[in-house]
């Protein structure tokens, strides 16, 4: 990782996506994670004030070591045990049908293969295991997704490699989950090219007799 990416973009993320009005998104997407939980994109521990008393533990992945220093006095202040477990998401390094549920939050539009680390987030889930997400992405309005191509190129060069026009449900549906809950709305308190959320909850197949 270069210095911008290494020790600019971590702090650019915690304060952007650390704004008040993502509170109440983060509260619902971690409604209902339990048991053992992968995050990927952990970030600076954005989530941890809002994982339920139902979570066991986190292992928690991300590169950035930055994001990980910047998520100290979160975790501190938390009682659920969070372990950092892993740096790449399209190659984790936990064995097959390991955790209960999964959470990924505005981690899609910038992982480089979003579909091999879906495909792992899917691997390491028990059968019938939830991915609970929130991500941005392609808007529905033609209009919308005209100027997130145009300024794309724009976004990955000043936010670490952030796509603006990712379809996450098609994603998360090709990976071969189940998408049993999705709300698609505009986030009123950010632009249309960024605030265009998937928020939802998929699950893994389960094994079949």
């Amino acid at each position: 990782m270069g210095f911008y990416s290494d020790r600019i973009v971590p702090r650019l993320v915690d304060i952007s996506c650390g704004m008040k009005f993502t509170e109440p998104t983060r509260r619902r997407v971690c409604a209902g994670l339990h048991g053992r939980v992968v995050e990927i994109g952990f970030g600076s521990g954005l989530n941890v004030p809002f994982y339920p008393a139902a979570v066991d533990s986190v292992s928690a992945v991300d590169p950035a070591d930055l994001g990980w220093k910047l998520a100290r006095k979160r975790l501190a202040a938390s009682t659920t045990p969070v372990e950092r477990s892993g740096l790449d998401g399209q190659s984790l390094p936990f064995p097959d049908n390991s955790f209960d549920t999964a959470l990924s939050t505005w981690t899609m539009c910038t992982i480089p293969d979003a579909d091999a680390a879906l495909r792992e987030v899917r691997r390491v889930l028990k059968p019938g295991g939830t991915l609970h997400f929130v991500e941005h992405g392609l808007a529905p309005d033609a209009n919308v997704q005209r100027w997130q191509r145009r300024l794309e190129p724009i976004q990955k060069a000043v936010a670490g490699g952030c796509h603006l026009t990712r379809d996450i449900p098609t994603l998360v549906t090709n990976a071969g989950f189940d998408v049993q809950d999705l709300d698609r709305f505009y986030e009123t308190s950010a632009p249309k090219i960024v605030g265009a959320y998937s928020l939802g909850v998929a699950a893994s197949p389960p094994v079949r007799a």
